[in-house]
């Protein structure tokens, strides 16, 4: 655990500082087909340092966490910006005030699980897959669990602490039919810790029986026809969308770097019904999945509305993008580590519920398919994509069909995005989210279900 109140360090600062003091404390543990192939346990902390100098920042970072080394850390950083500022003479104008306060611990209160009784429940678990579900070729169960914890202080007088967990258990499951592998996996939990998520094995039984109920049905399913069709894309398919195809391209650095979305702003991107928000800390009332109420430049976080009826609003800022676009930082400076620096990271991306019922949204295609779940994802700054789908049904005059087998879909976000005529009430988070943006950081990703036009892939 870091100190929480690191104020005592402000008479260190002579420009404008972030001090950070962070620990990451990561567990994974995975069990393949009945043996541990996996138990690990680490963490890693330090302290950095960022100053800002008319337009350029030096960083300093060391992993020892004592007086000296913050002192030592400031005044690299400081000497950094000074050293760079004299040669690269930008003079650009003090970044905007932006000053933020919160102290949130969401440390559960309960006795902590040994490595040993979390081993023990994966094992419960996958002894169950292993009686029930004999025909199985290979199944995997992983627990994994992240607890990032931070302290921030600025010289313009944020003051943050922050301890937010994530744990999750994942179940891979295999089942070979005509010689063709087939695979398919379910994740369980989200923001919290382990003794607050999982009571008991038996209370991830029933979902894993529905996880295996549609493998079954995938390996005995048929490919779907190529081209444009009517779908339905499910919350964890909408939540990959939000966050790949049309969040990136609305992050004020990409969009600095040559994003379409530039030439977008205050213009229809999508359909009249579609909004969507990349949420601070809490939406429709409940907290998300990764709650951040100050960045790590010390702004008090709030919702970014991306897109509101369909016209484009805004995009996501750190203090510097803000500064150059003549708007207020939206909170999305976010680094993983200690030794990152933050950049302009998104935090929990969601398209927002409408009015319509799921049933009435499938009721509503003739030939058509309805999308679950995503292997993966990717986009790029036109807002094109390419997903895979792993879960999914044919629609057939108003009713699920066949399930599909592994598949694709493709396009433009921006022109996809317009054929959605129908959304769905109610929304589902992705627990799992990790981006890649140049570190690694968990995020959010949600949605309710979208009825759409969209490519997907055949045979």
């Amino acid at each position: 655990m870091i100190e929480k109140d690191i104020s005592k360090y402000n008479n260190l600062f002579s420009e404008y500082t972030e001090l950070r003091i962070q620990e990451n404390r990561n567990c994974a543990i995975s069990i393949v087909n009945g043996d541990i192939m996996g138990n690990n346990r680490s963490s890693e902390s330090g302290v950095s340092a960022r100053v800002y100098k008319k337009g350029v920042w030096g960083f300093s970072s060391n992993p020892t966490i004592a007086d000296e080394t913050v002192k030592t850390v400031i005044k690299a950083a400081t000497e950094n910006a000074l050293y760079l500022n004299d040669r690269e003479r930008k003079s650009k104008e003090p970044l905007p005030v932006s000053v933020g306060m919160a102290e949130k611990d969401f440390m559960t209160k309960q006795k902590r699980k040994t490595q040993k009784e979390m081993i023990d429940f994966l094992r419960e678990i996958d002894g169950y897959i292993e009686k029930k579900y004999p025909d199985l070729t290979a199944r995997t169960t992983v627990y994994r669990s992240l607890e990032m914890e931070k302290a921030l202080l600025t010289s313009e007088g944020s003051q943050a602490y922050s301890m937010v967990p994530r744990t999750m258990i994942y179940t891979s499951l295999n089942l070979a039919k005509d010689g063709q592998p087939f695979e398919l996996y379910e994740i369980f939990g989200g923001f919290g810790q382990f003794e607050e998520l999982f009571s008991k094995p038996e209370d991830l039984y029933e979902k894993i029986d529905k996880q295996y109920e549609h493998l079954k049905k995938k390996s005995e399913g048929v490919y779907p026809k190529a081209g444009i069709s009517d779908c339905i894309f499910g919350p964890d398919l909408a939540g990959i969308l939000a966050h790949e195809a049309i969040g990136h391209t609305v992050e004020a650095d990409i969009v600095l770097g040559g994003s379409v979305a530039a030439d977008y702003l205050n213009k229809e991107v999508a359909s009249p019904i579609i909004n969507m928000v990349d949420f601070a800390h809490t939406a429709m009332g409940k907290l998300c999945p990764v709650p951040l109420f100050v960045d790590d430049e010390g702004t008090q976080a709030k919702d970014a509305v991306l897109i509101e009826n369909g016209v484009l609003k805004t995009f996501m800022h750190n203090k510097e993008s803000a500064q150059h676009f003549g708007v207020k930082p939206t909170g999305n400076a976010r680094a993983y580590s200690f030794s990152d620096e933050p950049i302009i990271r998104m935090r929990n991306t969601a398209i927002v519920p409408g009015k319509d019922k799921l049933e009435d949204m499938i009721a509503s295609i003739d030939d058509g398919y309805y999308l679950m779940k995503s292997s993966n994802g990717q986009a790029d700054s036109t807002s094109e994509f390419m997903f895979g789908i792993v879960q999914g049904y044919e629609i057939k005059n108003g009713k699920l069909g066949n399930a599909i087998k592994d598949t694709t879909i493709s396009g433009i976000a921006f022109d996809m995005m317009k054929t959605i005529t129908m959304i769905s009430d109610d929304m589902a988070w992705s627990c799992g989210g990790m981006c890649g943006k140049k570190q690694l950081i968990p995020v959010g990703m949600g949605g309710p279900a979208l009825k759409c036009k969209v490519n997907i892939g055949g045979k």
